[in-house]
């Protein structure tokens, strides 16, 4: 399968002269690609049910915002908004006893893993129907029934974790696999290399999924990473790698196959960089000035995943304008009524203090 690879594009200025290149920015996805070439064919069905799964995380994303601006939302609260095609993409090629642990930028993937809306905008509220009981919070939520291990709030913890479910399987016989995403700033921490070299010894079924959204905290990756080729951060391993276009869910989708056909058959751990962009700040705290207004308006214009579905989805005549508003206004009714429960449920009972701690 050929690699979704992208450079990065000089922009005329004003007078219509190339602009000088900036250093601080990262390869930018490309905005073309056509079916083939690293790019998966999507038959009407998977075109309506992704243009729904992306929509419900950026309408639960945008609703999570305002709660957190009303204070419903107590803590830390990172927003996937923007980088929507990676994990229903890569949802995609999964089956039931694969496992999938993230970080703290989680929420997108609870949902990807079907876990309940609700549950979800519960746990971020702090109250007693969320998936931790109103423990968790934002970064910490967890659903073994569905196959998600968690978020986890300690950068790069989670992939010596991911690396564990990944022998788990192959310690149990399976050929399940392990998807274990972290963030370009995570990928430069000690424990991710550790986790590498482990893996590809024992030829662990680990799909590393390096999600490059350009900033880590707030500092752009040209800035703090020699190699920014993130995909071929396993090579002294012996770790395959390739960059995709996480702005577009069928490339996500293509490579993911490949990725986790090599796991499960034996063949040891694979790295997917995916190349994304987070619309919001790093988190809500964050006023994002380390770039400017005009670069995240050319994204959302030129790259955003969902509008680039939505425009494929009308040019092929899969559904009508009216379709795909009936699409979104359920969508809204999921998310508004998940806010409703989440406002409305009761605090957790004092007597949680004492459940699920390790002593």
């Amino acid at each position: 399968m050929a690699v979704a690879k992208t450079k990065p594009k000089n922009d005329n200025d004003d007078n219509g002269k190339p602009a000088a290149k900036d250093p601080d920015k990262g390869p930018e996805p490309k905005a073309d690609a056509k079916a083939g070439n690293g790019i998966a064919a999507f038959p009407k069905e998977q075109e309506l049910s992704a243009y729904r799964e992306m929509l419900l995380i950026r309408r639960f994303e945008e609703k999570a915002g305002q709660m957190y601006g009303m204070g419903l939302i107590g803590g830390f609260c990172h927003l996937y908004i923007g980088q929507e095609a990676v994990v229903v993409g890569m949802q995609m090629t999964l089956k039931p006893g694969d496992a999938v642990i993230t970080g703290y930028r989680d929420h997108g993937h609870m949902l990807a893993s079907n876990m309940d809306p609700k549950g979800v905008m519960a746990e971020l509220t702090g109250r007693r129907g969320g998936y931790s009981h109103g423990k968790g919070g934002s970064m910490h939520m967890f659903s073994v029934e569905k196959g998600f291990y968690g978020g986890h709030g300690i950068v790069g913890a989670q992939v010596s974790l991911g690396t564990g479910l990944a022998f788990a399987a192959r310690y149990r016989k399976t050929d399940n696999v392990s998807l274990t995403y972290l963030g370009d700033g995570a990928a430069n921490q000690g424990q991710v290399y550790e986790s590498f070299n482990m893996a590809e010894l024992w030829k662990l079924p680990v799909v590393y999924i390096i999600e490059n959204n350009r900033y880590a905290m707030g500092t752009a990756i040209n800035r703090s990473s020699a190699t920014t080729d993130l995909s071929k951060r396993g090579l002294s391993f012996n770790i395959p790698g390739e960059q995709v276009d996480g702005m577009d869910v069928r490339a996500v989708k293509a490579a993911g196959e490949k990725a986790v056909a090599w796991c499960r058959a034996g063949n040891g751990p694979y790295i997917l960089e995916m190349l994304t962009y987070r619309y919001r700040g790093h988190s809500m705290s964050d006023p994002a000035k380390y770039r400017t207004r005009e670069e995240v308006n050319k994204m959302r214009a030129e790259h955003d995943p969902i509008e680039q579905v939505r425009v494929r989805i009308l040019e092929q005549k899969l559904a009508s304008e009216d379709e795909l508003k009936k699409i979104d206004a359920e969508v809204r009714d999921i998310v508004n009524e998940a806010s409703e429960f989440a406002t409305n449920d009761p605090e957790p009972d004092a007597a949680e203090l004492w459940t699920n701690v390790y002593r």
